[in-house]
C-alpha cells in the first residue's frame, strides 16, 4: 500500500541550527544557520555541519522525560508515581490510564529519527557524489542505521523510502510510502553499521563523535535482536505481516553468533573506551564523558544554547536535558519530629528537581543482591537523604529534634530507605504521614527516619542518583536545581557490550563464555571507592565473593537480572524486555504502596494488561492524520490492535 505523506522528515534543504568546526576546537562548533541547497552537502564543510545537526538531533530524544517514560514506566522497574500524569499512567498498562496511538510517547521517535535519516541520506549521497572523505560520510551511514535501529524495535516495519526512492534524501512537502517489513528494514541497518565500521576512524573525530567501537556496539546489539525477533520464541505478532526468514539466508543461531563475534571484537580492541575501576567512578557526575561513555547526547553548563535548555529554569521539553526529574521523589516534604523541613531542593546529583511521575516497583531492590558487597545498588540509588539546610541561609550549628524525638545535625541521616527489611519492629504512621510528613517508620535506637523495600510508595522511594543533577557553579548556595540538565545522556556505555555478549553466548549456547562476560561486570561491582549511603570515601574489594556467586550456568533471566543491576533507569528496559520477549512474565505485576492523599495505605500487588500487540508501539496518530488516505488505509498503515 503507497499512501501519500506529509510530515515523515524534515527535507534535508531546511536543516538548521547546524555548523562547521574550528581546526583549533575538539569538540562539535553549533552555530545556527539558515536554509542550504543540496549542493552544499557536496562539501566538507557541508557535510561537518550536517553531521553536527545529527548530533545535535539526539538531544530530542536523549534527555526527554516523555520519550525516557516510554522506556521505563510499565517495566519491572519503574510504575507511575504519585503526580504522574497521563503521560506515565497509560504507559503502565495497569488500568490508570490506556496507552493509544495519541497517547503514547513513542511519537518523539518517530518524527525524530525519520528527520535524522532524511539528513543523512542527503549527507550520504550528495558526500559522495563531492569525494569528501570516506570516514565522514561513515558518521552519516552510522546515524542512518541507528534511527532505522531504534524505529524498527519500536513500531516494527518502517519506511525506507520517504518519498523520493529507497534511501534518497527527500524534499517533496507530499510523497509516497510504504511500511517496510523487519526484515528489510534490518538488511538496510546491517550494511549501514557494516559501511560505518569499514570507514569510521578508532579515535573520535571531535569529541563524542561516533568511532568503529560504537558502530561495532550497535551491530552486535542489532544481531543479537533481529535472532531473537527470527526465533520468536512466544509468537509475537510481527507488522507489517512477514516471514520470519532472513533476507540474506541466515537463521537465528547465525546472529547469535555472529552478535557474539562483534561484541567480543569490540572488547577486545577498545580503542579509546574500556572499564571505570569502579562503578561510583562510573556515574559520578565529575566524571561525565568518561571512557565507559561511548555514545552520547551532549549538553554543557557554560550555555543555554549549546545546553539545548535553559539553564535557570526548564520546562520539561524539547531539547532539554530532564530526564532525572520524573523518578525523582519530593524529597523537600521530609520534615523533623520539630516540624523543620532539613532537605532542600539543590542542583546536586543526590537531590535536583522533585517531580514525581515514576516509582520503582519493589520488587527491583529484591534483585539488588548483596547490597553490602555489590556497590551497584549504592551507586545507583539514593537512600540516604542528610540536611542541607544551611545552604538554604539557615543556622548550620542548629540541631534538630527527628525519629524517637532524638537530636540531629547537620550532616546526619534525615531520612534513610534501608536496604532490606529490618529485624524488629519499625512504626509507621496509620492515619496520616506522620511527623515526617512522608509516612516514614521509626525503629528503637536510630534517630533517622527509616522506610523499608516493603514499605517503599508511589510518594516515597528512593531516588535515581546515577543520573542527578550535576554543577559546578552552585558556590555556596542551592544553586539552580530548576534548570535543565547539563549531563550528557549517555546512550551506549562499554560495559553494555559485555553484557550484549552475554546474552548472545546464552542464545548460541556458550554458557561458558557467556559467564566470563557476566563476571568481569560482577568483579567491578564488588570494588568499592566511595559509599553515597556512608557519603565517605570506601576503600574494599569484594569481586572474589560476587564472582564466586555468579550461577554455574547463565541462562536469559539472570542477564535480565544483570542488566537491571548494571543499567537499571537508563531507559533500556523496554527494549530489553520486547527483545528477549519476556515483558509480560517479568512486569506483567508488580508490587508498590499506594497512598489515598491524607494517609498511608498497604503495599498493592497490581497487575499490568500486557498484550502481544503492546510489544510494537502505535504508529503516532500525528502521522497517520497527515496522509491523505482513506480511514481503512489509515487503519491498515496503524500497528494492530491500536485502532
Amino acid at each position: 500500500m503507497k499512501t501519500k505523506i506529509k510530515n515523515i522528515a524534515l527535507a534535508a534543504v531546511a536543516l538548521t541550527s547546524v555548523g562547521g568546526f574550528t581546526s583549533c576546537e575538539d569538540v562539535l562548533e553549533e552555530e545556527p544557520r539558515g536554509i542550504f541547497e543540496p549542493s552544499f552537502f557536496t562539501t566538507e564543510q557541508g557535510i561537518q555541519g550536517g553531521l553536527t545537526g545529527l548530533y545535535q538531533n539526539l538531544r530530542y530524544l536523549y534527555g526527554n522525560m516523555y520519550f525516557y517514560n516510554s522506556l521505563e514506566t510499565g517495566t519491572d522497574e519503574y510504575t507511575y508515581g504519585q503526580s504522574a500524569d497521563n503521560n506515565f499512567k497509560d504507559a503502565d498498562l495497569s488500568g490508570a490510564g490506556s496507552l493509544n496511538a495519541e497517547s503514547s510517547r513513542s511519537d518523539a521517535l518517530w518524527g525524530n529519527a525519520f528527520t535524522s535519516i532524511n539528513s543523512a541520506n542527503s549527507l550520504i549521497k550528495n558526500g559522495e557524489a563531492g569525494g569528501v572523505d570516506p570516514s565522514m560520510i561513515a558518521e552519516a551511514y552510522f546515524f542512518r542505521g541507528f534511527n532505522y535501529f531504534c524505529l524498527v524495535q519500536t513500531f516494527g516495519g518502517v519506511p525506507l523510502d520517504l518519498g523520493s526512492g529507497k534511501l534518497e534524501p527527500n524534499t517533496s512537502a507530499s510523497r509516497t510510502s510504504v511500511r517496510n517489513t523487519v526484515p528489510e528494514v534490518y538488511q538496510v541497518i546491517f550494511a549501514d553499521l557494516k559501511q560505518a565500521i569499514d570507514n569510521l576512524p578508532d579515535k573520535s573525530r571531535k569529541t563524542g563523535t561516533v568511532t568503529k567501537n560504537v558502530a561495532r556496539f550497535f551491530l552486535s546489539k542489532a544481531y543479537l535482536t533481529f535472532g531473537w525477533w527470527l526465533e520468536n520464541p512466544n509468537n509475537i505478532p510481527t507488522y507489517p505481516e512477514c516471514s520470519r526468514t532472513d533476507l540474506d539466508g541466515h537463521d537465528n543461531a547465525w546472529y547469535f553468533n555472529e552478535s557474539y563475534n562483534v561484541a567480543k571484537e569490540a572488547i577486545d580492541n577498545p580503542g579509546p573506551y574500556g572499564l571505570m575501576p569502579t562503578y561510583y567512578e562510573v556515574n559520578v557526575g565529575k566524571n561525565d564523558r568518561n571512557k565507559e561513555c561511548m555514545f552520547y547526547a551532549d549538553h554543557t553548563e557554560s550555555d543555554a544554547f549549546y545546553n539545548g535548555g535553559d539553564l535557570g529554569y526548564a520546562g520539561g521539553s524539547g531539547t532539554e536535558q530532564v530526564t532525572v526529574w520524573a523518578p525523582t521523589w519530593n524529597y523537600c516534604n521530609i520534615h523533623c519530629a520539630d516540624d523543620f523541613a532539613p532537605c532542600r531542593r539543590e542542583a546536586a546529583q543526590w537531590a535536583g528537581r522533585p517531580w514525581t511521575r515514576m516509582a520503582p516497583c519493589q520488587e527491583v531492590f529484591a534483585k539488588f543482591t548483596n547490597k553490602d558487597k555489590d556497590a551497584r545498588y549504592d551507586g545507583t540509588f539514593v537512600t540516604v537523604y542528610r540536611g542541607n539546610w544551611d545552604k538554604a541561609g539557615e543556622d548550620p550549628k542548629a540541631t534538630h529534634k527527628n525519629a524517637n524525638d532524638m537530636e540531629i545535625k547537620l550532616g546526619d541521616p534525615i531520612l534513610t530507605f534501608v536496604p532490606d527489611q529490618i529485624v524488629g519492629t519499625v512504626t509507621y504512621p496509620t492515619t496520616d504521614f506522620g511527623k515526617s510528613k512522608v509516612c516514614a517508620g521509626e525503629t528503637a535506637g536510630r534517630a533517622d527516619w527509616v522506610v523499608e523495600p516493603d514499605h517503599i510508595s508511589r510518594n516515597t522511594y528512593p531516588g535515581l542518583w546515577k543520573l542527578g543533577t550535576y554543577r559546578t557553579d552552585n558556590g555556596d548556595g542551592l544553586g539552580q536545581p530548576n534548570g535543565s540538565l547539563t549531563r550528557p545522556v549517555v546512550i551506549a556505555k562499554f560495559s553494555e557490550l559485555y553484557l550484549i555478549a552475554a546474552e548472545a553466548a546464552v542464545k548460541a549456547g556458550k554458557n561458558s563464555e557467556a559467564r566470563d562476560m557476566i563476571n568481569v561486570l560482577r568483579a567491578r561491582a564488588g570494588k568499592w571507592s566511595f559509599s553515597n549511603a556512608e557519603n565517605t570515601a570506601v576503600t574494599a574489594d569484594y569481586s572474589a565473593d560476587l564472582t564466586a556467586e555468579t550461577p554455574a550456568t547463565i541462562d536469559i533471566d539472570y542477564v535480565l537480572d544483570e542488566r537491571m543491576r548494571e543499567l537499571f533507569g537508563e531507559g533500556l528496559r523496554w527494549y530489553d524486555l520486547v527483545r528477549t520477549q519476556t515483558w509480560a512474565e517479568r512486569a506483567g505485576s508488580y508490587t508498590i504502596c499506594e497512598n489515598n492523599g491524607t494517609a498511608w495505605v498497604d503495599k498493592k500487588t497490581t497487575k499490568r494488561d500486557i498484550k502481544a500487540f503492546h510489544y510494537l508501539r502505535p504508529i503516532p496518530t500525528g502521522q497517520l492524520n497527515a496522509m491523505e488516505i482513506t480511514d481503512d488505509e489509515r487503519k491498515a498503515y496503524q500497528n494492530p490492535g491500536y485502532n
